[in-house]
């Protein structure tokens, strides 16, 4: 689990390393062979070990705790999470992201088809903004672990679904960790078609179910 954790870390350096410039736009970026590097790492022996959402939220927790940011309790944690729900909701009216409270967790939920291309992992350039305006809040309300989920409907096959929604998890916590989450915080998890929200037998179901999901779980002592 430490190698875990380590692995993590060491790939939130190499966010800011190996940019390359747009040769349209000026923009520095991260080229598409580093972040495969680096999200290689985290969907190998890091994410590995954080599949299992139990020892995912426990490495989290403790990467947290040893980076001494300190746990919530009692009447705290309702009150931190709602301020973060409501600058949320704010910050994400009218982006297509939709914002449930269950509890103290808050669940963002973006649908594939506005967040990717078809059958694509490469997040939308018009939806950067609103993945940067999730990873702004998510810096501030920093007493927080994440899980990034990526979903896909039954159409084709089990592994093709499989490896597609855990890019696309990947790509979502990539922009998140770009505008200031700390990796440490996250666990990233591609879970394909073994979790619909909705009939996979017609096409509105089939919409529904392709997604990537943020689950924002307070730090509790």
């Amino acid at each position: 689990m430490r190698k875990a954790i380590a692995l993590i870390v060491s790939a939130a350096f190499l966010l800011g390393a190996c940019q390359t410039q747009d040769p349209y736009t000026g923009e520095q970026k991260t080229s598409n062979a580093t972040r495969g590097a680096i999200f290689g790492a985290l969907g190998g022996a890091a994410i590995g070990a954080l599949t299992n959402t139990s020892s995912g939220k426990q490495a989290a927790r403790n990467a947290l705790i040893g980076a001494g940011i300190g746990a919530l309790a009692g009447g705290a944690i309702g009150g931190y999470m709602d301020q973060q729900e409501a600058e949320l909701r704010q910050r994400l009216r009218a982006a297509g992201v939709s914002v449930v409270r269950n509890g103290n967790n808050i669940m963002l939920v973006m649908a594939s088809d506005v967040t990717f291309p078809v059958d694509g992992d490469q997040v939308n350039p018009q939806y950067y903004q609103t993945l940067a305006a999730v990873g702004e809040v998510l810096a501030e309300y920093n007493r927080t672990t994440i899980e990034v989920s990526g979903h896909t409907d039954s159409t084709g096959a089990n592994q093709y679904n499989q490896d597609l929604s855990q890019r696309r998890a990947n790509a979502v916590a990539y922009i998140l960790a770009q505008n200031g989450v700390m990796p440490q915080r996250m666990y990233v998890i591609g879970l394909g078609e073994t979790r619909p929200v909705a009939s996979n037998a017609n096409a509105a179901g089939r919409s529904k179910n392709r997604r990537v999901e943020i689950q924002i779980i307070p730090l509790t002592s």
